[in-house]
């Protein structure tokens, strides 16, 4: 499979009324992308089921917004969350990304779902500027662990300071 090798700074956009659609298993490898998906990232079918989802990730994502992410997902419950995604040959896109877990009959976590709409402009904005603080913050620590801890603190700070949950947040800019 072909990794991204250089980030280009260009911005890919999707139609309002197109629906990228993904689901992973427990360690989040993909098993099931859309066309949506395919068209708008690059890869094929062959590139991505059975790769890890974050071979997307683009390098600008907070780390500390996947901790939560991940962390709300594992406990059962659904996240929405702001993500800027990286294409095949090095493109970008933004997405609001709802993302639940998938049960079995017995109520057990087998998996993940996620579907992910055009963002609006206008909240990306602010979800940039933060997301912008999270990354400088993880940056000052030459550990990363600290780092990541650092940056999901200060997440949580801004969090309490508005008195919401982060998918409470997020719809709040949105």
């Amino acid at each position: 499979m072909s990794r991204v090798k250089t980030v280009t700074g260009v911005e890919r956009f999707f139609g309002e009324d197109e629906i990228i659609v993904s689901k992973t298993d427990l360690s989040g490898k993909i098993t099931y992308a859309n066309d949506v998906f395919y068209t708008i990232s690059g890869f094929t079918e062959a590139d991505v089921i059975g790769q890890p989802h974050s071979m997307i990730r683009h390098p600008e994502m907070p780390r500390a917004v996947f901790k939560l992410f991940w962390e709300t997902l594992q406990s059962g419950n659904e996240i929405f969350a702001y993500v800027v995604n990286l294409c095949k040959n090095g493109d970008h896109y933004w997405v609001l990304a709802h993302a639940t877990p998938s049960f079995n009959a017995r109520g057990e976590i087998i998996g993940y779902h996620s579907n992910r709409r055009v963002p609006q402009r206008e909240g990306l904005e602010v979800v940039q500027a933060i997301y912008r603080r999270l990354r400088e913050e993880e940056q000052r620590h030459s550990d990363p662990r600290k780092g990541l801890q650092a940056s999901f603190d200060l997440l949580t700070s801004v969090l309490n300071e508005s008195g919401k949950q982060y998918s409470e947040f997020i719809w709040g800019v949105a």
